[in-house]
């Protein structure tokens, strides 16, 4: 895979990452494609991290010197999420044990660095990017929750217990630090923020309940308040928004009429923007019109929802 608009990268897993759904619903197998790049480099004796590479270079070729960028977090806990929704897709945890070294490697990186982030890039880093982000706690707590499931599924009881316990602490931490109220905040230092927490879309599919107090029930309900006419803001900093982490938002509501309350303003936007343009999944909330990016694959997280469905009713 390869980024279309932003440059030339290639095998970028916080690209794979928002794509995921659609391949999850359609064919496992294109998933894992995208990656095994990273596996296979990380793999080769040559990656010395403890932690997942961002990608495998540009498309005039593999170079491995842009592997590492600031996304230690963002990507390790891509990676494991991702692991972990292909083996419950597929219904058991073969590819996982294909890589199971370097997975352990990257989930005892998120426990030992994800609860409170240092000032790491997450996916989103054109909104700029601070230290003690709630939302890329989120995805490191998911990490290694998937981490336990996936041990469980290979029969590794005492290793998922022991992940599962962990993930529960540090989701219940996480609910301290990022309070806010009626919400919960961009970051567990800034007072008055919030943001889409995209990432716990996962705690629901995958029905594990990690996160207390209707964490969820509050986020979608204060989000309705923030609405904008064309989709909910990306977080409290800017108007703009990314349509595809909307679908993944709107996928966390309790019934298909509050999903519609998130998704038809994404489908006014489609339908009504002056922006002539293929599918831009970053714009402005307020007038419409794109601020970049197009034609770009994370439009397969509009599929969030199917997959939900998918997953839940054993489809």
């Amino acid at each position: 895979s390869k980024e279309n608009f932003s440059n030339g990268s290639i095998g970028t897993v916080d690209i794979t990452y928002p794509s995921a759904p659609l391949f999850l619903v359609y064919n496992t197998d294109l998933l894992k494609g995208m990656m095994n790049p990273i596996f296979y480099y990380s793999e080769s004796g040559q990656w010395k991290k403890t932690f997942s590479g961002s990608r495998c270079g540009y498309l005039s070729g593999c170079e491995r010197s842009n592997l590492w960028w600031r996304y230690a977090l963002e990507e390790s806990g891509n990676m494991l999420v991702l692991a972990t929704a292909i083996a419950i897709v597929d219904g058991n945890a073969d590819y996982a044990a294909q890589h199971w070294e370097v997975l352990t490697t990257w989930a005892n990186y998120l426990l030992k660095e994800g609860l409170d982030p240092k000032n790491q890039l997450c996916t989103d880093d054109f909104a700029g990017h601070w230290a003690h982000n709630a939302n890329l706690s989120v995805k490191a707590i998911m990490g290694v929750a998937g981490y336990s499931e996936m041990a469980r599924m290979l029969g590794l009881n005492d290793v998922a217990d022991k992940y599962a316990a962990i993930a529960k602490k540090m989701a219940v931490k996480w609910e301290e630090m990022a309070n806010e109220g009626d919400h919960y905040r961009l970051a567990f230092d800034r007072k008055d923020t919030w943001s889409q927490k995209y990432n716990m879309v996962w705690d629901k599919l995958w029905n594990l309940n990690l996160f207390p107090n209707n964490v969820i029930r509050k986020e979608i309900n204060y989000y309705l308040t923030k609405q904008n006419p064309y989709g909910l803001p990306l977080d409290s900093r800017k108007e703009y928004t990314k349509s595809d982490w909307i679908m993944w938002t709107a996928a966390m509501s309790s019934d298909k009429e509050t999903f519609q309350k998130f998704s038809d303003p994404v489908y006014k936007y489609i339908n009504e923007t002056v922006s002539r343009v293929p599918i831009s999944d970053w714009h402005h909330t307020d007038s419409g019109k794109w601020v970049g990016f197009r034609a770009r694959s994370v439009i397969g997280g509009y599929w969030m929802k199917v997959l939900m469905d998918k997953v839940q009713n054993n489809q």
